[in-house]
């Protein structure tokens, strides 16, 4: 009984060290950790479609879109084998759940692959624990069922410790493939000690992801040791660069 016990712990520490060092190995290992993301409003087609190529050359996880782009991205990375990402609720997160859940349905139709939700902020700090729970779960549901994941941002930037802690055990409650740190529309980005906090709460039991202000490969590879095992950043190609040379 103590061994499965001391079995079960293992499994359940994420080994970050060991997987910064994969990740940085070389540049197509660190693209493969990266969503290459453009949520700029003021973002043009061509700018998405330039986005898309990028993704498909440097194999990024994921090209990350706002929901309007979402069909032009589909097209443009169409047999490419790479994920097309997008936002719900974004970037502020205190749309009605049922507004959440249809424009994710909607999503997903229109071919979107990971769906990176922003948590109601103001639900939790209010203590609606509950609320936030069986919104992450409604939302987990419509990506799961159709083949997608679920990444919850959280807005660390806006949060307590001891909120950042709740909302992780929260998100992953209800469901979350990875929780996250920011939108990079608020006060703060992403920050090596948020990022080692969520990822003591997830242990094994989803991904964490390191978005908001990753700019540098020095920027990247603090995130990564510090427990992320994806980041999301619009500096990309440039980060990549970066490690290649």
């Amino acid at each position: 009984m103590i061994d499965e016990e001391i079995v079960e712990e293992r499994e359940a520490v994420f080994d970050g060290a060991k997987f910064a060092e994969e990740a940085l190995r070389s540049p197509a290992t660190l693209a493969a950790v990266i969503d290459h993301t453009l949520l700029k409003p003021e973002a043009t087609r061509e700018q998405v479609i330039r986005l898309c190529e990028e993704a498909a050359e440097h194999r990024f996880a994921c090209a990350m879109v706002n929901p309007a782009w979402v069909a032009t991205a589909h097209a443009a990375l169409a047999g490419s084998g790479i994920r097309l990402g997008t936002v719900v609720g974004f970037p502020l997160g205190a749309s009605l759940c049922t507004t959440k859940r249809e424009e994710a349905v909607e999503l997903v139709k229109l071919g979107a692959q990971d769906l990176d939700m922003v948590l109601n902020v103001g639900m939790l700090r209010s203590g609606e624990n509950t609320l936030v729970r069986q919104e992450v779960r409604c939302i987990a549901q419509v990506a799961h069922d159709a083949g997608a994941i679920l990444k919850v941002i959280l807005e660390t930037c806006l949060l307590t410790v001891e909120e950042k802690l709740r909302a992780s055990e929260l998100a992953i409650a209800g469901g979350a493939d990875f929780i996250k740190t920011s939108t990079g529309f608020s006060t703060g980005g992403a920050t090596p000690v948020d990022v080692a906090l969520m990822r003591g709460v997830a242990g094994n039991r989803c991904g964490v992801k390191a978005s908001g202000g990753i700019r540098t490969l020095a920027d990247a590879r603090s995130m990564l040791e510090a427990g992320a095992n994806r980041i999301g950043a619009s500096a990309s190609v440039a980060i990549v660069k970066e490690l290649h040379r």
